[in-house]
This record gives structure tokens, C-alpha cells and sequence, in this order.
């Protein structure tokens, strides 16, 4: 069986009587022409009145976009909107393009200068900054949260958020709301948010009852976001349909979408899941890559293993993940952090600290064997084999695997 990792694919030899199953979604039916789903979306509205009679010639036009991480069709989607822009007379010198990076590095000059060379530079194009120092306040949610937010978007006449929906470790699913919070949100206001995570609701595949979903809803209201263009996509990052429209009931409707292909019934759970990333650009960094690990749980029966399939080009990928992972021996410890001075990129280590307790996690990966092992207290293995070999040693010969190629995207459920 090959699984994506990075720009290729890594193999692994399962015997018959070993082999549980793959956990992917049933073949979507795939747009025959994605940038003619786009126009439909755009043209056909959900809970909105339609982009072209939202915006005036001389209105400041921000639109938020995905960073690297995230595997959204950004500059079609880009291309797409602008062309409507432009058809209602708005002035591309008025348009700022925002890198919704949240807490995460920021979008390089190359990321930048790609997104702006596709319209020949006649858009304007950023990367967020958590930390900038004119970021413009709007208040508070009900569970406190302060919502600091990107000025070049807070001051804008029309405000249109784009993303990918898919499924979130935390906040349920990605998409929607999110591109405001933690997108182009201050640092203060991300941590705050994500330190609800201890609450047992706030899990992939929910929304109600989630806090910090709830948290990001309030958020959005606050910020008032105009529009949303987003898709849902399938494993190899092509659109399956949009959803364009207000932004929570544009939303919701490619969540029920999500549900339908990314949330896959089982009847057996697996001794052993052989889980990839998906991938670049999930699986640019063992923090992006946790959260595939973090799915695959719901597919592994207690005291099982995971060999997670992620190629982390860029290393640990934050560097407070790092140093949590660094300092504190449990997750009891980092729970108690968690509750008196939460730093964003703490919750992950919390997760994968959490996991490794109960769990043997093996790690195919570029990272050194010994930066692995030491500091992310995981198994290093060079091949999927060699893990698969070393799986079997500990839980037996008889022991069942399961695979499941798109990890980060896919949730096991009980059938």
C-alpha cells in the first residue's frame, strides 16, 4: 500500500491476514470543472445577497486566505472573486489580500510574492501578524476571550473570508469562522480561545456544545465578515463542491458535506493504524502532522499502535510545542500550565503527551532519530516496514492494521 508523505509516496507491505482495512472515504464525486463551482457558489448564495451587489466601486476590499498549511485553492478561489470585484467596479489598488497565518510562522516572501505575481502584482498582498501593535480591539466573547483583530480587515468596507472545511482536532472543523479567529486574531486572542481545549466537547467532528468553536462564532460576529467563499476537498486537494455565502450558514452546509465524506464508520477498531498526514502540505511539520495522529485514535484499540507517516520538512514546526515538550514529563503537568499560563502551540504537546502514555507511536519522518525520541519521546523509524516489523514485535504476529491515508482529513467513527 503507498501513503502520501511530502511531495511523494512512501510503500508499506502488509500480509493478508494482517490487514483490517483502509480508512478512506468513499470516492467523492469530484467537480468536472473546479473554477466553474466556484462562479456556481458565487452565483447562487447561501443565507446572503450575492458578492457583486455587495460591493460598491470605491469600497476597501480585504479578503482573507489560507496559509501554507492549509490546503485550500487560494488563488483560484482569489481569481474567482476578484472577477466579480471588478465587475461591480471596484478598483484592484483597493484590494488587500491578508495571509491568515494566526499564530503560525509568517507566509514567506515567496508565499507572498507567488499570490500576488498570479494577478501580475496589482493586488496587495500581507501576512498577518499575531503580535502587531496595531491590531484593533472589538471587544470581548462571553467566555471572555479578548478578540483583537487585523487592522487592514477590521477597517475594510467589505470583508470576505475564503478556507478550506475539514476537520479540526479542537475546534471541530476548519472553515467558516475560523479565518477570523485565530486567522487574523492577536496572539492574546488565539491562547485564549484554544486554552478551552480541556473541556472534553472541544474534539474534532463537534460543533455543538464545542467551546472553542462556540468562541470563534462569537468572534466572527464581532467582526462582521461580509462574505465566505469555501470548499470542500477531497484527499488530493481537488474541490468536491463550494459554499459561498454568510458565513455560518455557508458554513454548516459544507460541514454537512464534511460529515457525509471525511467522517468514516467502522465496525472493528485496529490493533495497529498506519496513519499519513496526507501528505504536503499537512504534513510540512510534526505539529501539523499531530493532529492526523490525534484522528487516528478513534480507530485503535486501547493499548494499540500508531506509526504516523509524515515527512515534517520543517522540523518540530513551532517552537512552543517544542519547549513544552521539553520541560514537562506528562500531560498532568502541562494541564496544570494549561489552566495558569497557556501559550498557544501548548496544546498540541498536551495532546501528543497525552497519547504517548497510553500508546506506542512510531514516527517515519526526515527528523533526526534522536531529536525524535528525546525531545518527542516518540519511535523513530526510517521506512514503514521497519516500524510495521517493530509494531508486530511488541503486540504479536496475529495483530491487526489498519491504514488510513488521509489522516489529518479523516475521522473514524463507530458504525
Amino acid at each position: 500500500m503507498w501513503l502520501p508523505y511530502g511531495n511523494t509516496e512512501a510503500v508499506v507491505r502488509i500480509p493478508d491476514e494482517n490487514l483490517l482495512g483502509t480508512i478512506e472515504p468513499v470516492a467523492p464525486s469530484i467537480a468536472s470543472d473546479a473554477e466553474a463551482e466556484l462562479r456556481r457558489a458565487l452565483g447562487n448564495p447561501i443565507g446572503s445577497s450575492a458578492l457583486d451587489s455587495l460591493a460598491s466601486p470605491n469600497d476597501k476590499v480585504a479578503i482573507v486566505v489560507d496559509d501554507a498549511t492549509r490546503r485550500a485553492p487560494s488563488t483560484m478561489m482569489l481569481k474567482e472573486i476578484l472577477a466579480v470585484l471588478t465587475k461591480s467596479g471596484v478598483k484592484e489598488q483597493n484590494v488587500t489580500v491578508i495571509v491568515g497565518v494566526g499564530a503560525h510562522r509568517p507566509a514567506t516572501s515567496d508565499e507572498l510574492t507567488q499570490i500576488a505575481s498570479s494577478f501580475d502584482g496589482r493586488i496587495r498582498v500581507i501576512s498577518h501578524d499575531c503580535n502587531a501593535k496595531d491590531l484593533l480591539h472589538l471587544g470581548e466573547t462571553s467566555r471572555g476571550t479578548t478578540i483583537d483583530l487585523n487592522k487592514d480587515f477590521v477597517e475594510a468596507d467589505l470583508k470576505i473570508l475564503t478556507g478550506d472545511i475539514e476537520l479540526h482536532h479542537c475546534a471541530g472543523y476548519g472553515g467558516g469562522r475560523k479565518s477570523i479567529l485565530p486567522a487574523i486574531a492577536g496572539m492574546r486572542s488565539a491562547q485564549q480561545n484554544h486554552a478551552l481545549l480541556l473541556d472534553p466537547r472541544a474534539r474534532s467532528g463537534v460543533l455543538k456544545g464545542n467551546p472553542i468553536s462556540e468562541d470563534m462564532d462569537e468572534a466572527a460576529g464581532l467582526a462582521s465578515p461580509d462574505f465566505i467563499l469555501n470548499t470542500v476537498l477531497d484527499g488530493k486537494g481537488r474541490i468536491i463542491k463550494a459554499f459561498a455565502g454568510n458565513f455560518q450558514k455557508a458554513f454548516l452546509e459544507g460541514v454537512a458535506l464534511v460529515d457525509k465524506t471525511w467522517k468514516v464508520p467502522m465496525q472493528t477498531k485496529a490493533d495497529v493504524v498506519i496513519v499519513s498526514a496526507g501528505g504536503k502540505p499537512q504534513d510540512l511539520s510534526l505539529y501539523q502532522s499531530c493532529k492526523a495522529l490525534h484522528n487516528s485514535l478513534s480507530a485503535l484499540k486501547e493499548g494499540g499502535a500508531v506509526i504516523l507517516v509524515a515527512e515534517c520538512r520543517e522540523g518540530h514546526g513551532n517552537e512552543v510545542f517544542y519547549d513544552w515538550m521539553s520541560r514537562f514529563r506528562e500531560a498532568d503537568e502541562m494541564e496544570k500550565e494549561i489552566k495558569s499560563r497557556f501559550h498557544l502551540g501548548g496544546h498540541m504537546a498536551y495532546y501528543l503527551a497525552k497519547t504517548i502514555e497510553k500508546t506506542k507511536v512510531y514516527l517515519v519522518s526526515t527528523m533526526p532519530d534522536t531529536y525524535v525520541a528525546g525531545t518527542f519521546k516518540l519511535r523513530p523509524s526510517r521506512t514503514v516496514n521497519a516500524a510495521l516489523q517493530s509494531a508486530f514485535r511488541a503486540l504479536g504476529k496475529t495483530a491487526k492494521v489498519a491504514t488510513m491515508p488521509y489522516g489529518s482529513a479523516t475521522l473514524p467513527t463507530a458504525s
